[in-house]
């Protein structure tokens, strides 16, 4: 058996690693699943909005305002949710017609083969693995604010990962040893994902109304205190300014922009390179729209509700996010906003600190529902990766009991929690925005491809305007990839991981694939 396996492989060469899953095998697969069907529209949009509203809104917007858009973080937002909305219209269309758990990973097998499904794989576990990691991070923050505010005080060693330095009122007073927070939400939400997700889901639910309310109360209250001069001058001059006898004017400052990014000369601060700047660093906001996609074994009705989870809390979101940042920056002046609690600063500068402590229970809370939600879209994602042989088997086995795939969530439970508790934030989000912008750009492609090999595929849901609208959202993602990439200790984490995460694939996924061998 392991002699003709291995003359197969070798037989095939290149060919082999571009063996493609077929849209009808996929269908086939996902009906004879164990997973439990019991997620509607509403909860897919729960889920959605679970995930999207966390770290971007209530930590990364006041740095980004502060260090590069200024007022026009507004605009920072528009720009950012026009580029997710490109993509998010390729995910309705993929996630309608391929309703399976795998997500990204799976449509990538659909169209450009085994090795390109792989390293979509080891893309999403950056997305979401590591993402996870993050906002835990950031909700480590708002928890150890909270308790300060009504008197517990946990050690300031214990709050951050090694070496990072922690300061208060701009003086450092400890080196971190291990963030102890974020390591007790992470093992915390991955008990609840053992569990089950219908459970998981009603407890999402009731997060999300939580912190959706909070938001909406934030914006109500905060639009009385605005003070409209703070959002003048909209897009701040240069700092510093450019040489003088540069071509002044939005279309030489946007094709600057694009050279700035191109050349990894990056370092506007405001101007219209600062909105470009800001962009990127508050991507992190939407990551979330595509863990819909991730439940479409799930799902009771996956063609008409997918589409409706993914657009619906994409739109959401995003009116809740450029209405949060127009009042936010209307009330703190932006060059003030470089604050890890940006919104409880605002409602405190407004005199409110009530509702400061609301505001900061709405965070948690809301940063809670974001790492279940990412930590159930990877643990689906290694499930369906283990179902195609490519993982050991036990990452696919599911509890008879719960009906979870319980070895794999406690796997990718320790390690996001080690993740989180000894990793930088910082370093997790540039490594998790760096994934996720990859691993859109090909979600992208794939729409094309699927559109010219399989032009008669069942599509309930179509992203309009292709193949216009899948090129620009591809294009989109690789200029700020591109930004993002400029740092060298981004660039080189990233390489790295996916040379080993290549290498892994030709130890263990080229010989294990139920698809080479005919099991599929």
């Amino acid at each position: 058996m392991k002699p003709a396996q291995g003359s197969t492989l070798r037989a095939t060469g290149l060919h082999r690693l571009f063996l493609r899953k077929s849209v009808a095998q996929m269908q086939v697969e996902q009906a004879k699943g164990e997973l439990k069907r019991s997620l509607s529209a509403l909860n897919l949009i729960s889920l959605g909005i679970g995930c999207i509203i966390g770290t971007g809104i209530f930590v990364l917007t006041g740095r980004a305002a502060a260090e590069f858009a200024g007022p026009g973080i507004t605009i920072s937002f528009v720009i950012t949710g026009t580029l997710c909305a490109f993509v998010a219209l390729c995910y309705a269309e993929l996630a309608a017609a391929l309703p399976v758990s795998g997500s990204a990973y799976s449509y990538s097998y659909a169209s450009m083969g085994e090795i390109a499904a792989w390293v979509m794989g080891l893309l999403l576990v950056l997305e979401y693995g590591l993402a996870a990691s993050t906002v835990a991070v950031g909700w480590s923050g708002y928890f150890v604010s909270l308790l300060k505010d009504i008197g517990i005080h946990i050690p300031p060693a214990l709050t951050a990962a090694p070496g990072v330095a922690i300061k208060e009122a701009g003086v450092v007073v400890a080196t971190g040893i291990v963030n102890l927070p974020a390591i007790l939400v992470v093992a915390t939400v991955t008990t609840l994902l053992v569990i089950g997700v219908s459970e998981s889901a009603k407890v999402n639910n009731i997060i999300v109304i939580v912190k959706v309310s909070v938001v909406i109360a934030f914006i109500a209250i905060g639009m009385f205190y605005v003070n409209t001069d703070n959002w003048t001058p909209m897009i701040p001059a240069e700092i510093p300014p450019p040489p003088e006898g540069t071509p002044r004017g939005f279309w030489p400052d946007i094709w600057r922009a694009l050279i700035d990014v191109v050349t990894a000369n990056n370092t506007s601060r405001y101007g219209i390179g600062g909105l470009i700047g800001g962009a990127a660093t508050i991507f992190f906001a939407y990551i979330g729209f595509e863990a819909v996609s991730t439940a479409g074994a799930e799902s009771k009705n996956p063609a008409r509700d997918m589409p409706i989870g993914i657009l619906g809390s994409l739109l959401i979101c995003t009116v809740l996010y450029i209405l949060t940042s127009a009042v936010l920056v209307g009330i703190v002046p932006y060059t003030e906003l470089n604050d890890p609690a940006p919104i409880a600063k605002a409602v405190n500068m407004i005199g409110l600190p009530w509702f400061a402590v609301v505001v900061k229970i709405g965070a948690i809370a809301g940063l809670s529902s974001v790492v279940l939600v990412l930590l159930y879209g990877q643990t689906r994602i290694f499930y369906t990766m283990a179902s195609d042989g490519m993982l050991p088997p036990a990452l696919a086995r599911v509890h008879p009991k719960f009906r979870t795939p319980w070895i794999n969530t406690l796997i990718v439970g320790v390690c996001a929690t080690g993740a989180a508790g000894f990793t930088s934030l910082e370093s997790l989000s540039n490594l998790t925005n760096v994934g996720s912008l990859a691993a859109f750009a090909i979600v992208c492609i794939t729409v094309l491809y699927l559109r010219h090999t399989s032009p008669d595929m069942k599509r309930p849901f179509r992203a309009p305007f292709s193949p216009v609208t899948p090129v620009i959202g591809a294009l989109m993602c690789l200029f700020l990839l591109m930004s993002l990439m400029s740092h060298a200790a981004t660039r080189n984490f990233f390489l790295i991981y996916l040379a080993v995460g290549i290498g892994v694939y030709f130890a263990y996924g080229i010989r294990h694939s139920k698809l080479a061998k005919g099991e599929g």
